[in-house]
């Protein structure tokens, strides 16, 4: 694999000036992190197999382990810093991304129109349909322009930790839709001439024919409010751990922030998207009103809303210490905990989700008594085995004076665990 992405890197550097890995360009952001990603790589497949160890640590297995732990970490900020500026880099040109596929759907929009109007030929519901695409289409490149550091048109749906948020994603999707059905409706009431039309084209604004779809739009839009307030709030009262990503991804739509699929998400996402395009065919039949949303498939949207929410209380937690015990190699005799030795703490919550990434895994700290322990990275082909979500290892540092200890795990987003009681004996006993 670190092959492969120094093959891939090398090929990127070659087509930017031969070696390009400023952070002020694309270019160049993208080929420097993904040099950094190869050689982080390498290093850390190296200290795993034993090899590159200097011969000053190789003969104690603490010390070798912790000198192992300071390169992948110094390594692993380097590789931080490459994905940020890359991610940074990737924002600022996703603005001019967003804005041709929004005009990309102007065209479809077109030349779907002039082959349905084979036939049937052209009327002004079609001129209303397309000038109403004009318009929304020059409002989200305004607004592209203007976010094009924080993504473009993308910018509002971008959550506070740099993902794509599902619920603003979903109640901005309802939002550019009742906006692009209302715009349908003015430009036809602007081309209708007798007043028999145009009193059939306000009445088509009534709440009896959209409250279906009016229902759906207050519930997405204010979930999307309630999210972020639920979110915001666990993660302050210490019941939530999020982590920053480099960049927002299309993937986050549907997985939580480990990449993993959730449930929740995912039904959101589905069946908001299926009622969209009924809602869409229902314009497309009838252009005169807004569109109606039948009340069956209306509380079906309702009920995945509720679900999604649900999810949001239940997702996270606080990371807890069960139990700890003395770290016992193969060949070992039974002994209490001395220091020196190695402690097994064993919980569940230690890495957040996202925190997979050893620039995050060597920010966590194990307290233990007054002395704030910084836990090692121990590599294995493919990852690391030290840290883990349920188990850490950590020595315990000699400043630590016998007697009753406690312990206590600090992850990588600050959020303490609770205080575990431990018996330190003195090494002369």
């Amino acid at each position: 694999m670190a092959v492969q992405e120094a093959g891939q890197g090398g090929a990127v550097l070659g087509a930017h000036g031969g070696g390009c890995t400023c952070g002020d360009c694309p270019h160049g952001a993208r080929a420097g992190h993904r040099r950094a990603v190869a050689e982080f790589l390498l290093k850390r497949d190296e200290f795993a197999a034993g090899q590159g160890l200097p011969a000053a640590v190789a003969h104690s297995v603490s010390a070798s382990r912790q000198w192992v732990s300071e390169e992948l970490t110094q390594s692993a900020e380097h590789v931080a810093e490459r994905g940020r500026a890359e991610g940074a880099a990737w924002l600022a040109r996703l603005w001019w991304r967003t804005a041709c596929v929004v005009w990309g759907l102007v065209v479809a929009l077109l030349l779907v129109q002039a082959l349905t109007a084979i036939g049937a030929g052209w009327t002004a519901a079609r001129t209303a349909g397309l000038l109403a695409a004009v318009v929304t289409a020059g409002a989200l490149t305004a607004a592209s322009w203007f976010h094009r550091a924080r993504g473009g048109a993308l910018a509002p749906v971008i959550g506070e930790d740099n993902r794509l948020s599902t619920s603003r994603a979903v109640a901005g999707a309802w939002v550019l839709f009742v906006a692009y059905a209302v715009l349908v409706l003015v430009g036809r009431l602007a081309a209708a001439s007798g007043h028999a039309e145009r009193d059939a084209l306000i009445s088509g604004l009534e709440l009896a024919r959209g409250a279906g779809v009016v229902t759906v739009l207050a519930v997405v839009c204010a979930i999307a409010v309630l999210v972020r307030r639920v979110v915001g709030v666990r993660v302050l009262g210490q019941r939530l751990q999020k982590v920053r990503a480099h960049r927002p991804r299309a993937a986050d739509l549907l997985t939580d922030d480990a990449g993993r699929g959730a449930f929740a998400d995912i039904q959101y996402v589905v069946i908001g998207g299926v009622a969209l395009l009924f809602a869409a065919v229902r314009l497309g039949r009838r252009p005169d009103q807004l569109p109606e949303l039948p009340w069956g498939l209306a509380v079906v949207v309702l009920v995945s809303a509720a679900t999604y929410v649900a999810g949001k209380y239940a997702e996270g937690g606080r990371p807890v210490i069960l139990s700890v015990v003395r770290a016992r190699e193969a060949g070992d005799l039974d002994a209490p905990i001395r220091t020196g030795d190695d402690i097994e703490i064993r919980g569940a919550g230690f890495v957040p989700p996202g925190a997979q990434g050893a620039d995050r895994l060597s920010r966590m700290v194990v307290r233990v008594g007054a002395v704030h322990v910084h836990v090692p990275l121990v590599p294995v082909a493919g990852g690391f085995s030290n840290p883990t979500d349920a188990v850490l290892t950590v020595p315990v540092p000699a400043d630590v004076e016998p007697g009753r200890v406690e312990v206590q795990v600090v992850t990588a987003v600050g959020v303490e665990t609770n205080r575990y009681v431990i018996d330190v004996t003195d090494v002369t006993e």
